[in-house]
């Protein structure tokens, strides 16, 4: 007969309650990392974090999600190496600007998240063969805003690639100038674009590939001023945004508006290209616009 003296969740637990402590240690420990899947912002499916890194972080749909410029760099030369090249120090903070908060506890706070002190990153090494000098917008910095340190970093890129007489390619990535900055934000529009001249002076080529999203004051000047220019599927690029224009005018955009297939049907892009496909492919386009110069293998 059963002792009826025993504790009666012994009774229904068995020989398995005397483990229980234990499991419930086991079981408890998180041992999973918070980040191991990611949401499609298409679908809204779990997708595997792994399994996105390996395919370029664009998902099953076809939708390339935003990378960094860390990631940027390392998916554009050859085998991921390269020559990082430090942007230059500007003035923080010049009109002491507040909207509500300090612009400097913002800067503060983007370095923090983005790891990085402004939005853009330099580079130099092999892309497809061809030595180039590469410039990466880095949209997870205040949204990759165009302010005093972008614009210096984008002259300390065109003048390394005259210096090398290497060809120069520049990804962007942003909502457009950083008003934090006022006028001295504006200004870079025209600076980048005097760097530009510096190039073609050398007649070095610049390659721009527009990424999503590229709106504002950077599509206003040196993301429109390449020699050949390519796109990332999908991306939005554009001066205003749709709903700011649609808005405006009154009427409904056609299916498309802004995005990068739509502009290459229109002639303001001349290829859409994936993610994997874009280092070989600018390897050729670099090869060629150099003479055919490549480092001998």
């Amino acid at each position: 007969m059963a002792d009826k003296n025993k504790p009666q969740q012994e009774k229904r637990g068995g020989w398995l309650s005397r483990f229980a402590p234990g499991v419930r240690k086991i079981v408890n420990r998180r041992d999973t990392p918070e980040n191991l899947w990611v949401k499609d912002p298409d679908t809204g499916e779990m997708l595997y974090r792994s399994d996105l890194e390996t395919a370029l972080w664009v998902t099953p749909g076809g939708r390339h999600m935003r990378i960094n410029a860390d990631q940027r760099l390392r998916y554009t030369f050859d085998d991921g190496q390269f020559e990082p090249i430090e942007t230059p120090d500007v003035p923080e903070d010049p009109l002491k600007f507040s909207d509500g908060k300090p612009y400097k506890d913002r800067l503060s706070a983007a370095r923090k998240a983005a790891g990085r002190k402004d939005t853009m990153a330099i580079g130099v090494g092999l892309v497809g063969g061809t030595e180039t000098v590469v410039i990466v917008q880095d949209f997870t910095f205040m949204g990759g805003s165009l302010g005093m340190a972008a614009g210096e970093a984008f002259i300390a890129a065109a003048r390394q690639a005259v210096a090398r007489g290497l060809p120069l390619v520049c990804f962007t990535a942003a909502g457009g100038a950083r008003m934090q900055e006022g006028a001295l934000s504006l200004m870079q529009m025209a600076r980048t674009t005097l760097a530009i001249q510096e190039l073609k002076a050398a007649q070095l080529p610049f390659v721009v590939v527009l990424t999503d999203p590229t709106t504002g004051g950077v599509t206003a000047s040196y993301a429109m001023l390449g020699d050949v220019h390519l796109a990332e599927p999908g991306a939005l690029i554009g001066f205003a945004g749709p709903r700011v224009i649609e808005a405006t005018i009154r009427e409904k955009l056609p299916p498309g508006f802004q995005r990068a297939e739509y502009l290459q049907e229109k002639g303001m892009v001349d290829r859409v290209v994936a993610r994997a496909e874009l280092p070989e492919t600018l390897g050729r386009i670099l090869s060629m616009l150099m003479g055919g110069k490549r480092r001998a293998a």
